[in-house]
């Protein structure tokens, strides 16, 4: 998109375009997508779709960017949660599956190392680096507990809360339940942010 602004109809086009790569992506991979594809799934032309993305790629870039904007504020939010308040991780957990079943593509593109584009891959790394920066935050805000150990917890935290989101979505094609959610908040809680006994 090229960093053009866009007016209200050129939003919902753009828009469009990406749900429907999210959509592509998400059936045929990464490598086997077409721009074809995409116009179809949008139901808009090839002409509409060139006046927004160059390629395929440049479509997958901008999810790419819209997947690490939303998981960096996500991460934000994290640090500033009451570690004590259970409620306030069971959100935080509840909106991290959402944008994990949001940006499902994309993250897991970028786990897979499916895509070639350095440039995508540094984002995806980029990504990362700020949530789990985010999360040491929290920890290391986690009195009694020894902040040289921060960095690899908030990675343990950060993986823990993927693979439970995505164990459970591949093995039952739902969300979390609030079983699911309760049990994992009260372990973060009691595992990464509360005083050891």
């Amino acid at each position: 998109m090229s960093g053009r602004t866009l007016r209200r109809q050129g939003v919902e086009t753009a828009t469009k375009l990406l749900d429907a790569g999210v959509e592509i992506f998400g059936e045929r991979g990464y490598h086997a997508a077409r721009v074809d594809d995409v116009v179809q799934a949008a139901g808009v032309s090839h002409g509409t779709f060139y006046l927004y993305f160059a390629n395929k790629e440049e479509l997958f870039a901008a999810l790419a960017q819209r997947s690490s904007s939303d998981l960096a504020t996500l991460a934000v939010a994290f640090a500033a949660i009451d570690p004590s308040d259970r409620t306030a991780i069971r959100g935080w957990l509840a909106e991290f599956w959402r944008l994990s079943d949001e940006h499902g593509v994309v993250i897991r593109a970028w786990a897979e190392g499916t895509v070639g584009d350095r440039r995508l891959k540094a984002l995806g790394a980029q990504a990362l680096a700020e949530v789990t920066a985010q999360l040491q935050i929290a920890i290391e805000q986690t009195p009694g507990r020894p902040s040289a150990s921060a960095a690899l917890r908030a990675t343990a935290l950060l993986a823990l809360v993927e693979r439970t989101a995505s164990m459970h979505h591949d093995t039952s094609g739902t969300r979390p339940d609030d079983t699911v959610l309760d049990t994992l908040a009260t372990l973060v809680h009691r595992a990464f942010l509360s005083s050891p006994v």
